[in-house]
């Protein structure tokens, strides 16, 4: 973690203000490509005998202070920023990963992830296999002579369901492959996974961390502490074929992986954020901390209104004294448990849906994190790609009701579900 406190850090990581014109705000640096000094220069950058900036696809300044900004909060080494969650978190799989690998992985997945990892990874000859990660041990228990790595969400979307990321991450060690872990429902404001054991992190920053609604972004960031020689990465420790025999491990150490997935990852893949988007990223963690804390407050206040309401079957919120994941929220989210909720209707099915078409605070799409309030049908929209069993597997149910509550005022956030509720009829209790 930076040596400065998390906001300060927020708003400062990153940024030389003596550089640039001596800019306060980070400019926007809108260019594909950089002159370079001379043909040596050129020669050089391309051969990684020196840093500096070649093109945009590969880095650019106004990224690079959102990547410094990023690992500095994630406690990393290093990150690199991509144009979307799910690029950042293909690119960091097939920069480790080839045809005949496998993944072990939480069942309790995005529905975009469950699907890449069920899907389409398969059809380039890697695998996975879906463990309840309640159990430390089941990750272990699934990994075959072929497993290359461990994956899971910190808080399971739209499941909420907290980790023992410390036990995971000893399992993976154990069978030495890295855990990586998709942070991107409690922040790193309200969670550290490096902290706790995680070799990589992902972050889809179009959520709660750019936090309005405007721009997609991807975040990889590196542990650096992964040993990358164990054997059973050969792409690390053998000659590189696109860097003139490179050896990553031996050139770079604790830095390989992280320069791999910016110099084979991004100039391969393409997969590259907008100068633009990156500067409309940085706005939004300025104020991460502050928005985080109304966030968390806010869903929690909803989820006890929820709770005890009459129309409500269920409710899922970690911060719930309720909870059955709440020892576990203590433990690795004391500061806020994020502000994604999930109930159930006493109408069920249909009561699910009419919900989310009638609110008129909570909006009907597919995202989370932003400031206003969200509402989505999970079983009808994100995660209707699954079977039944697919579906109740990740934590998605025919009734449930996934809410990313906003950081409006609370009794306007209640007053809309109660108008909605008001126009559902519950079944008649025998």
């Amino acid at each position: 973690m930076s040596t400065q406190q998390f906001s300060t850090a927020a708003l400062h990581a990153g940024h030389d203000v003596t550089k640039n014109g001596g800019t306060r705000a980070v400019p926007i640096y809108q260019t594909t490509s950089y002159v370079f000094n001379n043909a040596e220069h050129a020669a050089n950058l391309f051969g990684l005998a020196e840093p500096g900036y070649i093109y945009t696809r590969l880095n650019n300044p106004t990224n690079d202070v959102l990547e410094q900004r990023l690992a500095a909060l994630e406690g990393g080494i290093g990150a690199v920023v991509t144009a979307s969650g799910t690029s950042a978190l293909t690119t960091a799989l097939l920069v480790l990963l080839k045809a005949g690998d496998h993944i072990v992985s939480s069942n309790s997945l995005y529905g975009g992830t469950y699907n890449l990892f069920n899907v389409t990874l398969p059809r380039l000859g890697i695998t996975t296999t879906f463990v309840d990660p309640s159990d430390p041990a089941n990750f272990t228990k699934a990994a075959q002579e072929n497993t290359r790595l461990f994956f899971a969400e910190s808080l399971g979307n739209p499941k909420l369901d907290i980790l023992d990321l410390k036990g995971i991450s000893a399992e993976a060690q154990a069978f030495k492959v890295p855990f990586i872990v998709d942070n991107t429902v409690p922040t790193p404001y309200l969670l550290n996974p490096i902290a706790h054991g995680a070799d990589i992190v992902i972050h889809s920053l179009t959520k709660y961390i750019t936090g309005n609604g405007t721009s997609l972004g991807g975040a990889i960031i590196d542990a650096g502490k992964f040993d990358w020689s164990s054997g059973k990465f050969p792409e690390f420790t053998e000659p590189s074929a696109g860097y003139h025999g490179l050896v990553y491990h031996e050139a770079l150490g604790p830095a390989a992986f992280i320069a791999k997935a910016r110099i084979e990852g991004l100039r391969d893949f393409g997969a590259a954020l907008s100068p633009f988007n990156a500067f409309q990223t940085i706005q939004g963690l300025e104020t991460l901390q502050v928005r985080i804390e109304k966030h968390s407050s806010n869903a929690l206040a909803l989820a006890q209104w929820l709770e005890n309401h009459e129309d409500v079957a269920w409710v899922n919120y970690p911060g719930l004294a309720s909870s059955k994941y709440n020892a576990l929220a203590k433990e690795y989210l004391p500061k806020g448990q994020s502000g994604l909720i999930t109930f159930g209707h006493k109408g069920g099915y249909e009561a699910a849906k009419k919900i989310a078409d009638q609110t008129k605070l909570f909006s009907l799409l597919a995202n989370i994190g932003d400031t206003k309030s969200l509402i989505i049908h999970p079983a009808s929209t994100t995660h209707q790609q699954l079977n039944n069993e697919q579906q109740e597997a990740t934590g998605v149910f025919k009734d449930l009701v996934r809410l990313s509550v906003g950081i409006e005022d609370i009794e306007d956030l209640k007053a809309d579900l109660q108008a909605v509720f008001a126009n559902i009829k519950s079944p008649v209790t025998v």
